[in-house]
């Protein structure tokens, strides 16, 4: 997906059973008020819940940048008694806005941006990287990842010192492949994300 246009700005669930929604607000990799960011409304489906297997389905007919029939799928299974394996995969369908707009993107401030897999060595050695679209499926993977580790590293502590955590956590993380991941500095990404906490517990103060 278009890489500018992939973090949620707000994020909030509605609705119960076979109607629950998930609503997403995409915005651009900067402090967006979700007014202004391309929102995403996602039917959320337990497909299989069990002692041995999770399986939640997350789809939309619509989403950001003329790309459509998003899908996501999280599946969970334990493997022993303090462990578990988490599977996810997501999809979608590009339109013409879509691929323009991906040709653009790696065209310009994509350009240099690489993924994770090695293609290959220069003369003294140093890894060459996957680019173009893979590299920037690889990137996306890889945040999602790390966004469900730092959820997870997070879930034992009280619940008002969740977020904090989680926000810093994810951070580190990314930090650690830089060539691919970094974006902005702590401090900034920090100070972001707590505006951005604060008007969804804002909102959903408001909403009940």
């Amino acid at each position: 997906m278009y890489e500018r246009w992939e973090r949620g700005t707000s994020c909030r669930a509605r609705g119960s059973g076979a109607d629950s929604i998930l609503s997403v607000a995409i915005g651009l990799k900067f402090d967006q008020p979700p007014a202004d960011a391309y929102r995403v409304d996602f039917t959320y489906r337990v497909a299989a819940s069990n002692p041995d297997y999770l399986a939640v389905i997350l789809a939309a007919d619509a989403g950001p940048m003329g790309t459509k029939d998003c899908r996501i799928l999280l599946e969970a299974g334990p493997l022993e008694a303090e462990s578990s394996f988490v599977h996810m995969s997501y999809s979608y369908a590009s339109g013409i806005v879509a691929r323009v707009a991906i040709r653009v993107y790696l065209a310009t401030i994509g350009h240099d941006k690489v993924g994770f897999t090695i293609v290959g060595r220069k003369p003294d050695g140093t890894p060459v990287y996957t680019g173009g679209v893979r590299g920037v499926i690889e990137r996306n993977t890889m945040r999602y990842y790390l966004a469900i580790e730092a959820y997870l590293g997070a879930y034992t502590l009280p619940a008002p010192e969740q977020p904090e955590k989680r926000l810093r956590d994810w951070f580190a993380a990314v930090e650690r492949y830089p060539r691919q991941l970094h974006e902005m500095g702590r401090d900034e990404y920090l100070s972001m994300k707590r505006r951005e906490l604060a008007r969804q517990q804002a909102a959903s103060v408001e909403a009940n």
